[in-house]
């Protein structure tokens, strides 16, 4: 089933890009530098992954436990 008809797949999917995008943008911050277009959305992806660590990695860890048991 896609990731757009099960909400489950969906949240996962947003976790890991938000996930990634942060990781790079720690990593290689010149690639996220532009704020508009299309890396415009893996910026800001990273930027709420900036601002709201705790919580995305209590997302993912989450997620994490979710998938092991169902």
């Amino acid at each position: 089933m896609s990731a757009l008809f099960n909400f489950h797949s969906f949240l996962t999917v947003v976790l890991f890009v938000i996930c990634t995008c942060t990781y790079i943008k720690m990593q290689f911050p010149t690639i996220l530098e532009q704020r508009t277009g299309f890396r415009g959305f893996f910026w800001k992806a990273a930027r709420i992954g900036e601002r709201l660590s705790p919580w995305v990695a209590l997302g993912c860890f989450a997620m994490g436990i979710s998938i092991i048991i169902f």
